[in-house]
């Protein structure tokens, strides 16, 4: 990201309702001028409607390189569908092909992520919310699923990095999530607020395991709206000052760039305004918010700040170059997704 001597941009990443944005949102966002914009499926009709709306945000906000972020993974958890777009395999398919044959599954998953990133960025996203590095405990909810690469730490932490490094050679920011873990979730964090009572050594050699050794390499980390008892047993990770600086900072050793899972989730309590300066207080660099439109856009702005020098450094430092052409690091992926899902076969 370019730091220019202007304002900071606000330290929020707002989602649209539709395919393209009306009058009202583009003066907001002029006015406003949240850090970048996230993208769902409510969003993608066409590849060129899907290119204006990323058009008209940067043009909005007046920044070129302002992050647009998708939550792209790949099985039932990606927003550019199909037949318009290819499909990809969710990831536990390639832990699957990993483990009869790791070379192979490495393989697959790095070529996993320079094919969505390469995809992306053909369209002008520059960020996607992948990979997961949680780890799925016995019983826990399925909203993880075969959203993971394995139920075991060390395989997870292989295989998301190798899909990590695929996306930043195709020159697309990964963010990897839910730090500090959603793996032992046994509800739904978009409908209650899931509390783990998992011991620290525990949770050290399981849950944190791929967070801590993906966090030299990891540019940007997921934030998860999840109570952990033993750190701090009245808030949830996202607004947590104790698990921000102890855990994330601490004992995971990430250094990145922190975003929060979004807070219109039911893990989180109180107003939307509330949630938004809760998270930013917590030391988490960017407040996510999802949905809404303008008027409920307003409060989130009114109780959020610009960027912290702290945070401007580490967009500084995660800025991920773009690499090659346009196209990415792969021109034709719908050439590399059936590839693939051959490899998968």
């Amino acid at each position: 990201m370019t730091v220019s001597t202007r304002q900071p941009p606000l330290a929020v990443v707002f989602g649209v309702p539709g395919l393209k944005m009306t009058a009202d949102q583009k003066a907001f966002f002029r006015d406003a001028d949240p850090l970048g914009l996230i993208l769902f499926k409510r969003n993608c009709g066409t590849p060129d409607q899907l290119r204006r709306l990323c058009d008209d945000f940067r043009d909005a906000v007046g920044r070129a390189d302002a992050p647009i972020l998708i939550d792209h993974e790949g099985g039932q958890h990606q927003r550019m569908d199909p037949p318009v777009w290819p499909a990809f395999p969710p990831p536990a398919r390639i832990g699957a092909l990993y483990r009869r044959d790791r070379a192979a599954g490495l393989a697959a998953a790095r070529l996993d992520g320079a094919a969505i990133g390469s995809l992306l960025r053909q369209h002008g996203i520059s960020v996607d919310c992948a990979p997961l590095a949680d780890v799925p405990a016995p019983g826990s909810h399925e909203v993880i699923g075969d959203r993971a690469f394995s139920d075991t730490p060390g395989e997870v932490a292989e295989l998301a990095g190798a899909f990590m490094a695929g996306m930043i050679a195709a020159g697309v920011t990964p963010i990897i999530k839910h730090i500090p873990g959603h793996g032992r979730a046994m509800v739904d964090s978009h409908e209650r607020l899931p509390v783990v009572d998992t011991d620290l050594d525990t949770l050290a050699d399981s849950d944190f395991l791929p967070f801590r050794r993906l966090s030299q390499a990891a540019p940007w980390a997921m934030v998860a709206h999840i109570v952990f008892s033993a750190v701090d047993p009245a808030r949830p990770a996202s607004i947590s000052p104790t698990v921000v600086e102890q855990v994330i900072r601490g004992r995971i050793g990430f250094d990145g760039v922190l975003i929060s899972d979004c807070i219109y989730m039911e893990a989180l309590a109180g107003t939307l305004a509330q949630r938004c300066a809760a998270v930013l207080a917590s030391g988490i660099d960017i407040c996510l918010s999802s949905h809404g439109d303008v008027e409920e856009w307003r409060p989130i702005a009114a109780a959020a700040r610009p960027l912290t020098p702290d945070s401007l450094a580490r967009l500084a430092r995660a800025t991920v170059p773009a690499n090659g052409a346009p196209g990415g690091l792969i021109g034709d992926v719908a050439a590399a997704a059936r590839d693939l899902a051959a490899q998968l076969a």
